[in-house]
């Protein structure tokens, strides 16, 4: 998951638009074919790993299925909301 506004205030009374205008259509990527360590193979929620130059992640209890693990990320390691910003 990434932000869920394009905007760092999408109140619309400040931005003068519809909140629905700022969605971010990028809020949510999935990325089916990541390799994993061996080790996660085991991995039971609720567990949280750093994931190397990405952030946290947390395994998802729901939608994770033995040999088909669902992670979560809960925090970016590096804040680029100054690059993504309007």
């Amino acid at each position: 998951y990434d932000r869920l506004f394009t905007a760092a205030n999408p109140d619309a009374a400040s931005t003068g638009l519809d909140f629905l205008v700022l969605l971010n259509p990028l809020s949510l990527a999935a990325l089916p074919d990541c390799g994993l360590a061996a080790a996660l193979a085991g991995a039971e929620a609720p567990a949280v790993f750093q994931f190397e130059r990405l952030g946290y992640f947390s395994l998802d209890a729901k939608d994770s299925k033995p040999g088909a693990p669902v992670f979560n990320r809960t925090v970016a390691l590096k804040d680029s909301w100054a690059k993504t910003s309007p």
